[in-house]
């Protein structure tokens, strides 16, 4: 039997609140919602604002259109967010699921155009969308200290 010296990786659940805090040390991540009965994906810039995420949009984008269409609870969608090394596969993930609603406070749009700053601008950018998160995950990629065994 010959021992395998290198470190295996292994997965570590997060607590919502360490989730939370990882994606709010991230500007980028990725909106996920429905578009004629199909997900869309599309990558956005968010904060975080009292627990909840936020992001700017503009008037023509279908996120703003299914946003001002939803009922009072407003649309589900996802949000995915995460800090992963291309060569060692270490870091971490966060997906969050929540409600999606247009900003509409005047006072409030206001302020979170001067909190987030859109990292591609498009003329007209001058809405945003608030996600309420109802379900947090997230995963640590981690090297784990034991070492395998291997057969030999």
């Amino acid at each position: 039997m010959t021992r395998n010296q290198s470190p295996t990786n292994r997965r570590i659940d997060l607590d919502p609140a360490e989730a939370l805090r990882l994606l709010g040390s991230v500007s980028l991540g990725r909106i996920v919602f429905t578009r004629q009965a199909l997900p869309t994906v599309r990558p956005v810039n968010h904060a975080l604002d009292s627990g909840d995420i936020v992001i700017r949009t503009h008037e023509g984008a279908a996120l703003t259109s299914h946003a001002e269409e939803a009922d009072g609870t407003g649309v589900v969608v996802a949000y995915e967010a995460d800090a992963i090394d291309p060569d060692t596969h270490l870091g971490w993930s966060v997906v969050v699921t929540g409600y999606a609603q247009l900003v509409t406070d005047p006072v409030e749009l206001d302020r979170i155009r001067e909190l987030l700053q859109p990292w591609a601008p498009i003329e007209g950018m001058d809405q945003a969308v608030r996600i309420r998160p109802e379900l947090v995950a997230g995963v640590r990629l981690t090297e784990s200290s034991e070492t395998r065994t291997a057969p030999g």
